[in-house]
């Protein structure tokens, strides 16, 4: 027996689908927890959900119709326009398919840290349009300062433990070994040579502890405490590690800031270490320079370069590196130098001066 063929549905069925299907989208939209804004080739915000309202603090009808740069401080809102232009132009996706860490500005002139990540659709009309995804950080990055605080607050204190204890024993126990040593000097005793190699590894272990001690504690409260504390980690990582490591500088570069200070240092240590440790390097250059109302910080080493795949406790000092930079409201570029090794390039908005 022949089976019947489907029905046809009818116009006003498909156009009831149609209505439940975009009715749903709608219903997804605006529920959605992140802020979703969809902007036209020209930057002009066409749609935006509840959400976009409750994080920038603007209603829907004062930003539909207005360009995308409104969400945006200064300078991102004078690029973005050319941003979207080239890309137009050139084909060639930046951000488009990937999430990033942006700022975006509120209504009230805050701004605030975001996750943004831009998808691209062709309408069937052949129209463009781009659609945004957007999650505050500000909660996520709170804690991650927080998390960053206390390291360096156990970092500081560890340091002053070995400055105040570890190097004042070992001071004591050098002092004890010279004197007994200077008794069998006298007394013609050979073991006075032996005694005198036990005072000298004392003395380098106290002055290695000494340095690892200054390492972990914070730049010094002072304008020109930045300078001093790179001049220093250059000298030990020389010592330390038997190569050329020089810290430069065109002028001096004062830091008002001690916070700014601390956290370039550290970027400064952890990069030096990653040439040491992980780049094999024979040369390091450390220099430091006021470029543009910018601090950059620069680290150059002849080693290996950059690993295709990061080896094991690799990653975590790039992520604190760019963490630190970005509580700064700076960036940082890791990239393969033309002659070999890496190059790191730290560059943050120089704090005002005190009045």
């Amino acid at each position: 027996m022949l089976k019947k063929p489907p029905a046809t549905p009818s116009i006003a069925e498909l156009q009831a689908a149609l209505q439940a299907s975009e009715q749903r989208a709608a219903a997804i939209v605006e529920t959605a927890v992140n802020a979703i804004i969809t902007i036209d080739e020209n930057c002009i915000i066409e749609t935006a959900n509840s959400a976009t309202e409750r994080l920038f603090g603007y209603k829907q009808d004062e930003i539909i119709g207005r360009n995308i740069s409104m969400l945006m401080p200064q300078p991102y809102r004078d690029r973005h326009d050319s941003y979207v232009r080239n890309y137009l132009r050139s084909g060639v996706k930046r951000i488009i398919g990937i999430g990033r860490e942006v700022v975006g500005m509120r209504k009230d002139g805050s701004v605030f840290p975001i996750d943004l990540s831009v998808g691209e659709a062709v309408l069937p009309s052949g129209r463009r349009i781009f659609t945004g995804i957007i999650r505050d950080l500000t909660e996520r990055k709170a804690l991650e300062d927080k998390i960053l605080h206390i390291s360096e607050e156990e970092q500081a204190r560890i340091g002053q433990d070995i400055h105040d204890d570890l190097c004042q024993q070992l001071a004591a126990i050098g002092c004890l070994a010279k004197v007994a040593q200077k008794s069998l000097n006298k007394s013609g005793s050979p073991e006075a040579r032996s005694l005198e190699e036990i005072v000298r590894l004392v003395s380098r272990a106290n002055t290695r502890a000494r340095e690892t001690s200054r390492g972990l504690m914070p730049v010094v409260l002072d304008v020109n405490g930045l300078m001093a504390a790179l001049e220093e980690l250059a000298d030990n990582t020389a010592r330390a590690n038997e190569i050329a490591c020089d810290f430069r500088y065109d002028n001096p570069v004062q830091v008002n800031d001690n916070k700014t200070s601390v956290q370039l240092f550290r970027i400064a240590q952890e990069a030096v270490s990653n040439a040491v440790k992980h780049g094999q390097a024979r040369r390091v250059d450390i220099h430091l320079a006021r470029q543009s109302g910018n601090i950059v910080l620069t680290v150059r080493d002849d080693g290996v370069g950059i690993p295709d795949k990061p080896g094991k406790g690799t990653g975590m000092g790039l992520l604190t590196m760019n963490h630190r930079a970005q509580m700064m409201g700076g960036t940082i570029q890791v990239s393969p130098r033309n002659g070999g090794g890496t190059q790191v390039i730290c560059s943050v908005p120089a704090p005002a001066k005190n009045p």
